[in-house]
């Protein structure tokens, strides 16, 4: 799992110089709903899995399967575009357009994904949002701290997990209860996109400095 973690970490470093031109492309294929090709080919294992989603924040999602939003639509395309179309992933959106991950994170092989909901970020006072937002390696250090290299089945979630930053997550809990690093609760679970399984949590996390 370490090699995986350290392979997937630097494929991530290795997009930051490449990400800002192609941003613009990601969000384009977004709002159109569409895939590439690429995408299309990620979305084999994961276009029919959109069934064992849980958790009251996923009645915040669009239920209409032509919304980019919904979970059908996500489970076409990879990971950052498939935030790209969830109103409730706005804020992190913008956050890894401002890192420069969005063909990182779309071109990792598997993640699992902590994204932290609309609500996680209102919790966080505007001043110090903005200064996290204009500081590009802590605000890459966040991001990639909810990441983890492999697919995580809710089966899998609880225990110690190694993030893509370096730092490790602590998943308790069971079933369709889980908390991450003892104060961040998974309110949506189980979402599938071409590459990746995300968990929607209701607080930012914070790796140590």
């Amino acid at each position: 799992m370490r090699m995986i973690t350290i392979a997937t970490a630097a494929t991530l470093c290795l997009g930051l110089a490449a990400c800002g031109g192609s941003d613009e492309a990601e969000t384009s294929t977004a709002a159109t709903g569409m895939a590439t090709p690429a995408a299309t080919g990620m979305a084999s294992s994961a276009a029919a899995a959109t069934s064992g989603e849980f958790g009251a924040g996923c009645a915040a999602v669009p239920t209409d399967p032509s919304n980019a939003g919904s979970f059908q639509a996500m489970a076409q395309v990879p990971v950052a575009t498939a935030a790209s179309g969830n109103p409730v992933l706005s804020t992190l959106v913008t956050a890894v357009k401002e890192a420069g991950l969005v063909d990182s994170l779309n071109s990792a092989p598997a993640l699992t994904v902590f994204a932290p909901a609309n609500d996680a970020f209102a919790k966080i006072p505007k001043a110090d949002l903005d200064k996290v937002l204009a500081d590009k390696k802590q605000l890459t250090d966040v991001l990639t701290f909810h990441a983890v290299a492999g697919r995580l089945a809710p089966a899998q979630l609880a225990g110690e997990h190694e993030t893509l930053q370096g730092g490790k997550l602590t998943v308790t809990g069971s079933g369709e209860n889980f908390t991450v690093n003892g104060n961040s609760m998974v309110v949506c679970g189980n979402v599938q996109t071409a590459n990746a399984t995300v968990y929607i949590i209701d607080t930012v996390l914070m790796p140590k400095s």
